[in-house]
């Protein structure tokens, strides 16, 4: 047995946080990854895992191993995507963070239609409201729907996102003197509580100028496809990603509010960390999303 394969045994393993979970998701038997790590613990001269019937850790040795054998992998992996570059047959695994904001709504299936047409590639997808550390926590590449800042990783705009302030013909004729962004503070507004200022909406002037508006109302959640529904129930003002209320504004369910106070400098990314090789299976990725969103 060659000490690549123990080395990827123990990553799945840890990857995994355990053995068990490891051979379910491989389809390997508990009992031969087991073997593996012993294995490459025996080559090493130290132990990698602290393992007992209820507890599963890394050592101080296996946490340096982890880190160094996850680079090694990963540059070897990067060396076999450069050979089958001109091969459409994409392998091995590809793992993805994306919003769930990006993934529950109908962009999602552009997740769906890649694997589709990769059916040996395992697309691995994370659907988390939190910037993941790439490097540190193993992904490939991160979609974000965001203002990119400088992060030192790596971006591809996949295509333009705006945002809306929305609510529906019915409730505005409730609500007829709604004409500056300011009056929101006076009316019912859903929050979605995976912005990073709760209940506070930011508007812009012609002029560049910023301004606040504190807001409230009956629904609190962290959820765009959750506050879209409030909007339409005519619960109140949402303030929704194009993607997620789009066909709704085009069906005339919801109105447009604002438009010319909301910034216009978003987008959807493609980020991954700077390799000195872009793995194909990352760049043809990048590539169809491109493609896919021209579509639409």
């Amino acid at each position: 047995m060659d000490t690549l394969t123990r080395i990827r045994a123990f990553i799945d393993v840890v990857d995994a946080e355990g053995f068990s979970a490891a051979a379910r998701k491989l389809g390997r038997s508990k009992a031969l990854l087991s073997k593996y790590v012993r294995e490459l613990e025996d080559e090493l001269g130290a132990l990698l895992l602290n393992r007992t019937t209820r507890q599963f850790s890394l050592t101080e040795a296996g946490k340096t191993y982890y880190r160094s054998a996850s680079e090694i992998l990963k540059e070897i992996d990067e060396l076999a995507d450069l050979v089958r570059e001109n091969n459409t047959d994409l392998k091995g695994r590809l793992k993805v963070s994306v919003p769930r904001t990006f993934i529950d709504a109908e962009v999602g299936y552009c997740l769906i239609d890649f694997a589709k047409l990769h059916p040996d590639l395992s697309l691995e997808i994370m659907a988390e409201d939190r910037f993941v550390d790439l490097v540190e926590e193993g992904f490939d590449l991160a979609i974000r729907v965001t203002k990119l800042e400088d992060s030192g990783l790596i971006a591809r705009k996949i295509t333009d996102f705006g945002l809306n302030i929305c609510a529906t013909p019915e409730f505005l004729a409730r609500h007829k003197d709604l004409d500056h962004p300011n009056g929101l503070s006076h009316v019912p507004c859903l929050i979605d509580s995976n912005s990073r200022r709760k209940g506070v909406l930011r508007f812009f002037e012609p002029d560049g100028s910023s301004f606040s508006v504190q807001v409230a109302g009956p629904i609190e959640v962290n959820s765009p496809t959750a506050t879209l529904r409030g909007a339409l129930a005519g619960l109140g003002v949402a303030l929704l990603p194009d993607f997620v209320a789009r066909k709704h504004i085009e069906s005339g369910e919801l109105v447009v509010l604002f438009q010319d106070y909301l910034p216009s400098d978003r987008g959807i990314y493609a980020v991954y960390p700077h390799r000195r090789h872009l793995p194909a299976k990352v760049r043809t990725f990048v590539d169809f999303l491109q493609a896919w969103f021209k579509k639409l």
